[in-house]
């Protein structure tokens, strides 16, 4: 069925309630994983799980930005409970003021449920950068981390979710998976490298809603458009369309909601057999816009999002 992933950063800092989390709410979303009899999923297996079938659906943790609240409140907890997860680093960060050290990331990384993700070098808005910038941030995050771990890790996340069809291109090059922050679940027909991923904190951590989303399905497809996630002048609003496939059942059912103008609004959608188009009514503005749709499939839920970048006035 899929593979759905939680995106979490901070734990128990109170001043920055966008990406913390409670550490006895972070223990409560896990005791719902297990009590729904979801399994967590290992991360090691994703190329193997990634291009065969499914018949279940597991959870995938993973930690942005390795914050020193991480090493001292969560880890101790994951460990104890041999819950797998990737760890996601930039390196420039690295034992700064509030982020844990070479020595800390080494000592978990022994741990065989741990997988050591790439977050770049500076964890900047890479969109902004001019080709060789970004080419040059990539090339210092992994040269380090060859010399601190002996080893490039497969797994890369785009800071802010935020990726261009160049960006994408470099980072196929240098890795086998790569995550955004555009919610949905991962499934056999999602691209290697912009696999989704579901953003929990204060605001989105609320326990009812965590349910919701745990259960949901991925909602399958063939083909997104447009291809190009950062948005220019010239292509915003963009050409937004969704082909399905064939055999889906209640697609028709499918709702979608877009942040264009700055504000959630219901969308306007338009089927020719089965392909799905949105006609936005404003442009999206700076700094990124968001599509979420969902479908009813018959009492189950299926969920997919999609995520741009945009560029500034």
């Amino acid at each position: 069925m899929g593979i759905l992933t939680l995106m979490y950063h901070r734990f128990d800092e109170d001043k920055y309630p966008s990406t913390n989390i409670q550490m006895d709410v972070f223990k409560k979303q896990i005791q719902i994983i297990k009590d729904l009899n979801y399994s967590f999923f290992n991360p090691g297996d994703l190329e193997r799980s990634f291009t065969l079938p499914k018949n279940e659906k597991k959870i995938l943790i993973t930690i942005d930005d390795a914050f020193s609240s991480f090493y001292n409140t969560a880890w101790p907890y994951l460990k104890n409970n041999k819950i797998p997860f990737i760890l996601f680093v930039s390196t420039e960060a690295v034992g700064k003021n509030g982020y844990m050290n070479w020595e800390q990331i080494k000592k978990i990384e022994e741990n065989p449920n741990v997988y050591i993700g790439n977050h770049s070098h500076s964890h900047d808005y890479l969109v902004n950068f001019k080709k060789h910038e970004f080419i040059n941030d990539i090339k210092i995050a992994n040269k380090i981390f060859i010399n601190k771990l002996g080893y490039n890790p497969i797994f890369f996340s785009y800071p802010f979710g935020e990726y261009s069809n160049y960006i994408k291109q470099i980072i196929s090059e240098n890795f086998k998976f790569s995550f955004g922050q555009h919610s949905g679940v991962i499934d056999i027909n999602k691209d290697k490298y912009e696999l989704p991923r579901f953003p929990i904190n204060e605001k989105y951590g609320d326990l009812k809603r965590f349910q919701f989303l745990i259960n949901l399905l991925p909602l399958e497809y063939k083909n997104l458009l447009p291809k190009e996630k950062f948005i220019t002048k010239k292509n915003n609003p963009p050409l937004f369309s969704v082909e399905f496939f064939k055999d889906q059942k209640n697609i028709k059912n499918i709702n979608c909601f877009s942040n264009e103008g700055n504000e959630w609004k219901k969308s306007i959608l338009n089927f020719y057999e089965n392909k799905l188009t949105i006609k936005f009514r404003e442009k999206f503005t700076f700094r990124r816009g968001r599509v979420n749709c969902s479908l009813n499939d018959n009492g189950t839920w299926r969920w997919f999002g999609s995520q741009f970048s945009i560029q500034s006035d």
